[in-house]
């Protein structure tokens, strides 16, 4: 067993084996794709490697089919499971990363009004597509998962309100420093 340092997308991959008592990269892709995607990205070269890697340092088990495309399948150890719970368990918050196109392009200068129209239609179709994804959860979903649904959804409706507001001004966001407002 190899001493690895377990990462967010450690803990991604021990999470959702842990939900779906085993899967393949492939596997993972796909339910990444369909729900921590929507707010955590992880570059799909990690949900191959990062199984074995977890793997090598005994938080998961691997079998490997002998015939065929000879696909890996992955399970989470009792040492994964520890781990995990102990992340879990870590209730030291950390600052919330924010990566938002939209922003770093007003933040450096871009013309607000035809940037708040953009996003304004982007973050629509994202709580709509949230909306229905909320609509059609089976029974039996974890509850955080739900949880976080909600969350994505509370976060889309704030999108949607500050940039039809940033779209509605017509001095944008400089007139609103210059007002005294606070920017938020």
């Amino acid at each position: 067993m190899d001493d690895i340092r377990l990462t967010p997308t450690s803990f991604v991959v021990l999470g959702l084996l842990e939900a779906a008592g085993e899967a393949t990269p492939y596997d993972l892709k796909q339910t990444v794709a369909a729900s921590i995607g929507n707010f955590w990205p992880i570059q799909h070269s990690q949900l191959y490697s990062e199984p074995a890697r977890l793997a090598r340092g005994g938080f998961a088990d691997v079998e490997r089919e002998e015939t065929g495309r000879r696909r890996r399948t992955y399970r989470i150890t009792d040492r994964g499971r520890e781990a995990l719970a102990a992340w879990r368990a870590d209730v030291h918050p950390e600052p919330t990363e924010l990566r938002d196109l939209g922003l770093l392009k007003l933040f450096l200068g871009a013309d607000p009004a035809p940037l708040a129209a953009g996003q304004v239609k982007t973050h629509r179709a994202k709580l709509e597509e949230y909306e229905a994804m909320r609509a059609g959860v089976p029974e039996g979903v974890p509850p955080g998962m739900v949880i976080a649904l909600e969350a994505g959804i509370a976060h889309e409706r704030e999108w949607v309100r500050f940039w039809e507001e940033l779209a509605s001004e017509r001095r944008g966001p400089a007139s609103r420093s210059a007002r005294g407002d606070r920017a938020g």
